[in-house]
């Protein structure tokens, strides 16, 4: 019976090192600097949204309307929306590279990863930029007479 030899883990490389960029480091260092700010950022959210005024019962359309009505929450959510896709999808094509030995169903994967969570910052950043409480309000919503004042 012949011995197999497994090479020492510190010996060095066999293969030539890739020239260029890095990505999995740089996704590496991504995941854990996003991982931080989302901590912040979702316990902020969390924190202003159930804990400050009257608690969860004070969240409606007007808290949601009063709060993208200021740039300042609008970056939040964005930034928070940005950062947390961005990570998932990250999350997700590592699991992918894992766990899927056939080369074009990986490439398939990532690539439907990528445009799904692409897809969603763009209509999650529509949404935060362009939101208008008054769009589509009859005489009989309760936000009439708050959307005449606004107009005039």
């Amino acid at each position: 019976m012949a011995s197999v030899s497994i090479a020492d883990p510190r010996s060095p490389q066999t293969a030539p090192r890739r020239r260029g960029a890095n990505l999995e480091k740089w996704g590496w260092i991504y995941m854990r600097a996003s991982g931080v700010l989302l901590v912040v950022l979702i316990f902020g959210h969390l924190f202003v949204n159930l804990l400050t005024g009257d608690g969860i019962h004070q969240i409606d359309f007007a808290f949601v309307a009063g709060k993208f009505a200021t740039p300042f929450w609008q970056w939040w959510d964005v930034i928070m929306l940005w950062l947390a896709l961005i990570h998932g999808a990250n999350g997700m094509r590592t699991i992918v590279n894992d766990y899927v030995s056939h080369a074009r169903t990986r490439t398939v994967l990532v690539w439907a990863l990528w445009l799904a969570a692409a897809f969603l910052i763009l209509l999650g950043t529509l949404v935060v930029f362009t939101f208008d409480p008054c769009l589509g309000v009859t005489e009989s919503s309760s936000l009439w007479e708050m959307c005449q004042d606004v107009a005039s």
